[in-house]
């Protein structure tokens, strides 16, 4: 579990693919702290470490996370948002995360908002999906790339949040532009009162 608070932005080393799978090398400050069978969010989604070696680690992405993320997008240089599971001890600062995404969306908006910047998204709407609980609201909760942020002017199938400067430079929305792919968790809590609601 996770909570939507990136630690940093790790840099793809290298890339292998294997029959259906994809072998991603890394490199980020805290790989000597890290151990084999070690859950890290990349770009959101919970990936287990494989192997450590010369100051990189390897993770490993199956078909099923290829076709429902933006990893299968990435290349050697990239930045990827990085975050170690959460340590139960510890504060929540963003909200509940699983690290499985849900699917992804496309920038279509960015505007100036007094040195902060507004970021529109738009995914694909499933009316059967929303009713399973697969949208966003108000004023609530939606990972965009692992970042933990809070909802504004959401439609069927888009959504706008509001990035602070920091925000913008540690986490790979520096990189972000109109027509980027982002990978999208809906708010858990959401889901399963939707679940609930099936149930009445």
């Amino acid at each position: 579990m996770f909570s939507g608070i990136v630690e940093e932005m790790a840099r793809v080393v290298s890339i292998r693919h294997e029959g259906g799978n994809v072998h991603f090398v890394l490199t980020c400050s805290f790989v000597g702290e890290l151990s084999i069978d070690q859950s890290i969010a990349h770009n959101g989604v919970c990936l287990t470490v494989v192997s450590i070696e010369n100051g990189t680690y390897t993770v490993t992405a199956m078909k099923e996370t290829l076709l429902r993320s933006n990893l299968g997008q990435l290349k050697v240089g990239d930045k990827v948002n990085v975050e170690r599971s959460m340590k139960m001890n510890g504060r929540l600062d963003g909200h509940i995360v699983q690290g499985h995404v849900d699917q992804t969306a496309r920038c279509i908006g960015m505007r100036d908002a007094e040195g902060s910047t507004y970021f529109t998204f738009e995914y694909a709407c499933d009316r059967e999906m929303a009713r399973r609980g697969y949208f966003t609201v108000d004023k609530g909760s939606v990972t965009v790339n692992g970042v933990s942020l809070t909802v504004c002017e959401p439609t069927d199938n888009t959504f706008t949040v509001a990035i602070i400067p920091y925000t913008r430079e540690v986490t790979n929305f520096c990189d972000m532009a109109v027509g980027t792919v982002v990978n999208i968790e809906f708010d858990i809590l959401g889901k399963y009162i939707a679940r609930l609601n099936e149930f009445k």
